[in-house]
């Protein structure tokens, strides 16, 4: 019985991670890609703009 205790902990994590490979793949692409890709877009702009306020070219 020492051998089914001593392999059930790396299977469990495998199924884990195994799983947590399979939602990540499922979850790109498809209607959440532009969801996604919005959001990134958005961010990076209110970056852009917050870091021309701050810094005003002069000329």
């Amino acid at each position: 019985m020492d051998y089914v205790s001593a392999l059930v902990p790396p299977v469990v994590m495998a199924v884990f991670f195994v799983s947590l490979i399979v939602i990540i793949v499922k979850s790109q692409g498809g209607p959440n890609k532009t969801k996604e890709d919005d959001a990134v877009d958005a961010a990076i702009a209110r970056a852009e703009s917050a870091k021309q306020t701050a810094r005003p070219e002069n000329v």
